[in-house]
Protein backbone atom coordinates (compact mmCIF):
# COMPACT_ATOMS: atom_id res chain seq x y z
CA UNK A 1 0.00 0.00 0.00
CA UNK A 2 0.59 3.50 -1.04
CA UNK A 3 0.34 6.53 1.23
CA UNK A 4 0.78 9.99 -0.05
CA UNK A 5 1.71 13.11 1.19
CA UNK A 6 2.08 16.07 -0.44
CA UNK A 7 4.06 15.24 -3.67
CA UNK A 8 5.57 12.31 -2.24
CA UNK A 9 4.29 8.82 -1.93
CA UNK A 10 5.48 6.79 0.93
CA UNK A 11 5.35 3.04 0.61
CA UNK A 12 3.80 1.42 3.91
CA UNK A 13 6.08 -0.79 4.41
CA UNK A 14 8.30 2.10 5.90
CA UNK A 15 5.47 2.40 9.01
CA UNK A 16 4.82 -1.26 9.01
CA UNK A 17 8.47 -3.10 8.78
CA UNK A 18 10.74 -2.95 11.95
CA UNK A 19 14.94 -2.03 11.71
CA UNK A 20 17.52 -0.84 13.78
CA UNK A 21 21.43 -0.90 12.96
CA UNK A 22 22.82 -3.35 14.70
CA UNK A 23 26.70 -2.33 14.30
CA UNK A 24 28.41 -5.24 16.22
CA UNK A 25 26.16 -7.85 13.96
CA UNK A 26 26.28 -6.42 10.05
CA UNK A 27 29.75 -5.10 10.50
CA UNK A 28 28.91 -1.79 8.46
CA UNK A 29 28.44 -3.72 5.15
CA UNK A 30 26.13 -1.27 3.33
CA UNK A 31 29.24 0.84 3.38
CA UNK A 32 31.28 -1.77 1.82
CA UNK A 33 28.95 -4.39 -0.47
CA UNK A 34 27.31 -2.61 -3.17
CA UNK A 35 27.65 -2.14 -6.92
CA UNK A 36 28.08 1.73 -6.58
CA UNK A 37 29.29 4.33 -3.86
CA UNK A 38 26.69 6.14 -2.04
CA UNK A 39 24.49 8.34 -3.66
CA UNK A 40 24.78 11.83 -3.90
CA UNK A 41 22.54 15.03 -5.00
CA UNK A 42 24.71 17.58 -6.88
CA UNK A 43 24.41 19.89 -4.03
CA UNK A 44 26.10 17.34 -2.03
CA UNK A 45 29.25 16.58 -4.29
CA UNK A 46 29.64 20.48 -3.99
CA UNK A 47 29.97 20.27 0.11
CA UNK A 48 31.97 17.34 -0.33
CA UNK A 49 34.26 19.29 -2.55
CA UNK A 50 34.34 22.28 0.02
CA UNK A 51 34.58 20.04 3.45
CA UNK A 52 36.90 17.90 2.02
CA UNK A 53 40.15 18.90 3.59
CA UNK A 54 38.39 18.61 7.07
CA UNK A 55 37.80 15.40 6.01
CA UNK A 56 40.46 13.54 4.90
CA UNK A 57 42.17 13.18 8.86
CA UNK A 58 39.62 10.84 9.24
CA UNK A 59 40.32 8.91 6.07
CA UNK A 60 42.62 5.95 4.70
CA UNK A 61 44.84 6.76 2.69
CA UNK A 62 43.63 4.30 -0.16
CA UNK A 63 40.21 7.16 0.29
CA UNK A 64 42.27 9.94 0.02
CA UNK A 65 44.09 8.64 -3.00
CA UNK A 66 40.73 7.54 -4.77
CA UNK A 67 39.25 10.76 -4.13
CA UNK A 68 42.50 12.60 -5.51
CA UNK A 69 42.35 10.42 -8.02
CA UNK A 70 38.53 9.96 -8.94
CA UNK A 71 37.13 13.41 -6.98
CA UNK A 72 34.75 13.13 -4.40
CA UNK A 73 31.60 12.08 -7.14
CA UNK A 74 31.66 10.25 -10.43
CA UNK A 75 28.61 8.82 -12.11
CA UNK A 76 27.99 5.37 -12.11
CA UNK A 77 26.71 2.90 -14.83
CA UNK A 78 23.49 3.62 -13.90
CA UNK A 79 23.79 7.08 -14.89
CA UNK A 80 23.51 8.15 -10.97
CA UNK A 81 26.11 10.70 -9.25
CA UNK A 82 27.63 8.66 -5.87
CA UNK A 83 30.73 8.59 -4.56
CA UNK A 84 33.80 7.04 -5.49
CA UNK A 85 34.89 3.22 -4.18
CA UNK A 86 38.22 2.13 -3.14
CA UNK A 87 39.35 -0.72 -5.44
CA UNK A 88 35.61 -1.54 -6.66
CA UNK A 89 34.95 -1.98 -2.91
CA UNK A 90 33.80 0.21 -0.16
CA UNK A 91 33.09 3.75 -0.06
CA UNK A 92 35.81 5.97 -0.45
CA UNK A 93 35.13 7.76 2.72
CA UNK A 94 34.54 4.31 4.50
CA UNK A 95 37.02 3.62 7.46
CA UNK A 96 37.12 0.66 9.94
CA UNK A 97 36.72 0.79 13.34
CA UNK A 98 37.31 -2.86 15.45
CA UNK A 99 36.35 -4.33 12.25
CA UNK A 100 33.03 -2.24 11.46
CA UNK A 101 32.83 0.01 8.70
CA UNK A 102 31.99 3.77 9.35
CA UNK A 103 31.72 7.23 7.85
CA UNK A 104 34.90 9.52 7.73
CA UNK A 105 32.22 12.54 6.84
CA UNK A 106 30.16 11.10 9.80
CA UNK A 107 33.30 11.14 12.40
CA UNK A 108 34.44 14.84 11.24
CA UNK A 109 30.99 15.62 12.13
CA UNK A 110 30.33 13.69 15.31
CA UNK A 111 33.61 15.58 15.90
CA UNK A 112 32.17 19.41 15.30
CA UNK A 113 34.40 19.94 12.07
CA UNK A 114 31.79 19.95 9.72
CA UNK A 115 28.03 20.82 9.48
CA UNK A 116 27.26 17.93 6.75
CA UNK A 117 26.23 14.76 8.43
CA UNK A 118 26.54 12.30 5.53
CA UNK A 119 24.59 12.20 1.66
CA UNK A 120 21.11 12.06 2.75
CA UNK A 121 20.62 8.54 0.83
CA UNK A 122 23.42 7.02 3.52
CA UNK A 123 21.11 8.60 6.87
CA UNK A 124 17.80 7.23 5.42
CA UNK A 125 18.92 3.88 4.62
CA UNK A 126 16.79 1.60 4.39
CA UNK A 127 14.65 4.05 2.89
CA UNK A 128 15.43 4.86 -0.75
CA UNK A 129 14.18 8.07 -2.61
CA UNK A 130 13.01 8.22 -6.72
CA UNK A 131 12.50 11.60 -8.09
CA UNK A 132 10.01 11.42 -10.60
CA UNK A 133 8.79 14.54 -12.51
CA UNK A 134 5.13 14.85 -10.51
CA UNK A 135 6.29 13.25 -7.12
CA UNK A 136 8.95 11.69 -5.19
CA UNK A 137 8.61 7.55 -4.10
CA UNK A 138 10.10 7.16 -0.97
CA UNK A 139 10.71 3.04 -0.55
CA UNK A 140 11.57 0.67 1.49
CA UNK A 141 14.65 -1.50 0.52
CA UNK A 142 15.76 -5.04 2.02
CA UNK A 143 18.69 -5.98 1.69
CA UNK A 144 20.28 -9.50 2.70
CA UNK A 145 23.40 -7.55 4.93
CA UNK A 146 20.38 -5.69 6.52
CA UNK A 147 19.40 -9.16 8.08
CA UNK A 148 20.36 -8.29 11.74
CA UNK A 149 19.05 -4.45 11.44
CA UNK A 150 15.72 -6.26 10.87
CA UNK A 151 15.79 -8.54 13.60
CA UNK A 152 17.09 -6.55 15.84
CA UNK A 153 13.84 -4.03 15.07
CA UNK A 154 11.61 -7.02 15.80
CA UNK A 155 12.76 -7.57 19.00
CA UNK A 156 12.36 -4.05 20.40
CA UNK A 157 9.67 -3.21 17.95
CA UNK A 158 11.08 -0.34 16.27
CA UNK A 159 9.47 0.61 12.59
CA UNK A 160 11.48 1.67 9.97
CA UNK A 161 10.48 5.44 10.48
CA UNK A 162 11.06 5.43 14.25
CA UNK A 163 14.38 4.53 13.58
CA UNK A 164 15.39 7.30 10.77
CA UNK A 165 13.30 9.72 12.87
CA UNK A 166 16.04 12.16 12.73
CA UNK A 167 17.06 11.41 9.00
CA UNK A 168 13.48 12.40 7.63
CA UNK A 169 13.53 15.00 9.68
CA UNK A 170 16.57 16.47 8.32
CA UNK A 171 15.18 15.35 4.18
CA UNK A 172 11.71 16.63 4.66
CA UNK A 173 11.17 18.48 7.56
CA UNK A 174 9.31 17.91 10.87
CA UNK A 175 5.40 18.17 9.47
CA UNK A 176 5.89 15.56 7.02
CA UNK A 177 7.28 13.60 10.00
CA UNK A 178 4.28 14.25 11.90
CA UNK A 179 1.91 13.40 9.16
CA UNK A 180 3.85 9.94 9.03
CA UNK A 181 3.28 9.66 12.18
CA UNK A 182 -0.52 10.12 11.99
CA UNK A 183 -0.24 7.52 9.12
CA UNK A 184 1.14 4.92 11.06
CA UNK A 185 -1.54 5.58 13.72
CA UNK A 186 -4.69 5.61 11.21
CA UNK A 187 -2.62 2.24 9.45
CA UNK A 188 -2.33 0.48 13.25
CA UNK A 189 -6.28 1.26 13.50
CA UNK A 190 -6.99 -0.46 10.03
CA UNK A 191 -5.05 -3.68 11.01
CA UNK A 192 -6.61 -4.32 14.53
Amino acid sequence: MMIEIDNKVVSSEILEQRFCCNLPRCLGKCCVHGDSGAPLTPNEALTLEQILDKVKPYMTPQGIATVQEQGVALTDSDGDLVTPLNDGKECAFTVFENGIATCAIEKAWNNGIVDFRKPISCHLYPIRVKEYSTFTAINYHQWDVCAPARELGEQIDLPVYRFLKDAIIRAYGKEFYGQLEDAAKLLSLRTE
